[in-house]
């Protein structure tokens, strides 16, 4: 036994679980577990709060602390409620694996289960339903109540009051969550509290497991954000046509009507983007064989608009998983055993579900929350083996891009003021969004995606950006997409510094002479931006003041109405900085 780990060996079993003694001297335990089982046991606390990142192994740990508190019959009962339909099965199936019986099934309304399981798994959704036979139900046994992605007991208030009323007499209960918690004014059941400093109240977790602790200790695969800036041009529900560049500072009223006209299945951007992606499959699939990809959407009209999008990409359907799918769950799975492709989905793989084997994400969903957004990349950075990498592509739009740069950054529960919008509320809007999307819009004369293209902008990994602006299908995006496979941390973020400097080393690329003003500048405008924001990664300073440091130097109006001659000078000097490492 490893020091420092709880015992758990098995007595006086109960008959239904003759074999789960081999079972838990048999099993390995990572560190993080050991410590918190460790700590769980020193304590034996009736509440307990683990956050721990996707893919670190919260399912087993509280499934060996399940059979532990079984074995020692400080419990008799399970009862296990999660997010979803899906993870009810993958739970039960988890438990079956170390011989826990559980019912993925129990009716609601129905009073009893079979004896042959020791539990049960619901939704929280279920829990509103039949509050007060759930409770009688934990009152009747020796219970450990298992709270999956507990955040979601704050989604509603009648969620947060349901699961509070029921589980109130539990023996124990065990609250897991594998994303950042949000912050609106719902406190979360059995979460402790703690006063901030200048007033507010802050979730207190007992055990927490970080994504770069996940990192370092090989639990985790590294993500490279690869993403995608480019020129678009829509029409407004008051009429205006309005032409931007994906990532260019704007209202936050227009960065969502940018990013919604990128993710137009019409448009240009979105299969540049899947196509990119699929490269970057292919390339990931010489060092992964099985290795899959996922593209979350916003609605369900557009992912099966991207589906058949992919279909033309790579002459083989993808798997496409919708909420009101009767076989969705088992589509999931399907997919999670096959070898192939992709897989197209609104929500439904969005938290939770495991499928090891995804490696390359593309984030097509215009909803944009931190909780969403780390859900969304959890489903990516499970490791089953050393070096392998996980690849994300998503809109340059700052929020995401400051997202990916903070993957690393762990955040608390925050109570709010009642009047203050939350996420909750969001992702409240953008579940309802996935059955009734605004397709109607151009119907109606409102808004409209009339045009879209792609351009590769950067990749964002550990915090930092690398890349310099570049033509979808160009030798410099390809420098990107082709990494390889299988790489440790140190060694992705040594092959980008060198994939950088190499692409600063070579010059400007030579613009076509038929090409028209406007996209020359548009060239030039895209060069000047790489270069600053390869400056700003060997500097740490500001975009803005780069690149006003490099008008003081060569004159001239702002980027967005510079000459081309104008542009070109600023490109000429930010490359000599480059060369003679000052400016």
């Amino acid at each position: 036994m490893t020091a420092g780990q709880p015992d758990i060996k098995t007595t006086g079993l109960p008959p239904a679980f003759p074999d789960r003694a081999a079972w838990g001297t048999a099993t390995k335990l990572r560190a993080w577990q050991a410590a918190a089982l460790t700590q769980y046991f020193e304590t034996h606390p009736k509440d307990f709060l683990a956050t721990a990142t996707p893919g670190a192994g919260k399912t087993s740990f509280a499934l060996t602390l399940a059979a532990n508190l079984l074995d020692r019959r400080i419990i008799d009962r399970i009862i296990i409620v999660a997010p979803t339909e899906h993870l009810k099965t993958q739970w039960a199936e988890a438990a079956h694996k170390i011989n826990i019986g559980i019912d993925p099934n129990f009716g609601v309304k129905q009073g009893k289960t079979s004896r042959d399981f020791a539990g049960i798994a619901l939704t929280y959704a279920g829990v509103a339903q039949n509050t007060l036979g759930l409770r009688i139900r934990t009152e009747g046994f020796k219970t450990l109540v298992i709270l999956d992605e507990v955040h979601h007991a704050g989604d509603a208030l009648s969620w947060g009051e349901a699961v509070r009323e029921a589980f109130e007499p539990a023996t124990r209960r065990l609250m897991l969550t594998g994303t950042p918690f949000r912050s609106d004014a719902n406190p979360i059941p059995f979460v402790t509290y703690e006063p901030e400093p200048g007033g507010g109240m802050r979730s207190k977790p007992d055990y927490s497991y970080g994504y770069g602790q996940a990192l370092a200790d090989s639990i985790v695969r590294p993500v490279l954000f690869l993403a995608y800036s480019g020129d678009l041009h829509w029409r407004t529900s008051a009429g205006d046509e309005v032409a931007a560049r994906l990532g260019e500072p704007m209202t936050r009223d227009l960065a969502g009507q940018a990013l919604r006209t990128a993710l137009d299945p019409q448009g240009a951007w979105i299969p540049a983007v899947l196509k990119a992606a699929d490269t970057r499959l292919t390339e990931v699939r010489g060092h992964v064989p099985d290795a899959g990809g996922l593209v979350i959407a916003t609605d369900q009209n557009s992912a099966r608009a991207y589906a058949d999008l992919l279909h033309a990409i790579t002459k083989r359907k993808p798997t496409l998983v919708l909420s009101d799918d009767p076989q969705a769950s088992k589509k999931i799975t399907k997919f999670a055993e096959s070898d192939d492709r992709w897989m197209v989905a609104v929500r439904m793989v969005s938290e939770g579900v495991d499928v090891p084997r995804l490696a390359v994400g593309v984030y097509a969903t215009s909803t944009a929350t931190p909780l969403f957004f780390a859900q969304a990349v959890g489903r990516f950075v499970r490791a089953r083996a050393r070096g392998e990498t996980a690849s994300v592509f998503l809109p340059s739009v700052p929020n995401l891009l400051g997202f990916a740069a903070e993957l690393e950054r762990e955040r608390d529960h925050v109570l709010k003021a009642p009047s203050t919008p939350d996420e909750a509320q969001l992702l409240a809007d953008a579940e309802r969004t996935e059955t009734e999307p605004d397709g109607d819009d151009e119907e109606r004369g409102g808004f409209a995606a009339l045009e879209s293209n792609a351009d590769f902008d950067r990749v964002v990994f550990d915090g930092a950006d690398f890349g310099l602006a570049a033509q979808v299908g160009s030798d410099e995006e390809q420098d990107y997409l082709g990494l390889p496979g299988l790489l440790e941390p140190d060694q992705v973020r040594e092959l980008l510094r060198r994939r950088q400097a190499e692409q600063v080393a070579r010059g400007p690329r030579v613009v076509a002479p038929e090409q028209s003003a406007h996209a020359r500048l548009r060239e030039l405008r895209k060069e000047l931006n790489g270069l600053v924001a390869a400056w700003h990664h060997r500097t740490n300073r500001p975009h803005g003041v780069i690149h006003t440091e490099l008008r003081n130097a060569c004159g001239g109006p702002p980027s967005a109405i510079a000459s081309a001659d104008e542009l070109q000078q600023r490109i000429d000097l930010i490359r000599e900085w480059a060369i003679t490492g000052r400016s």
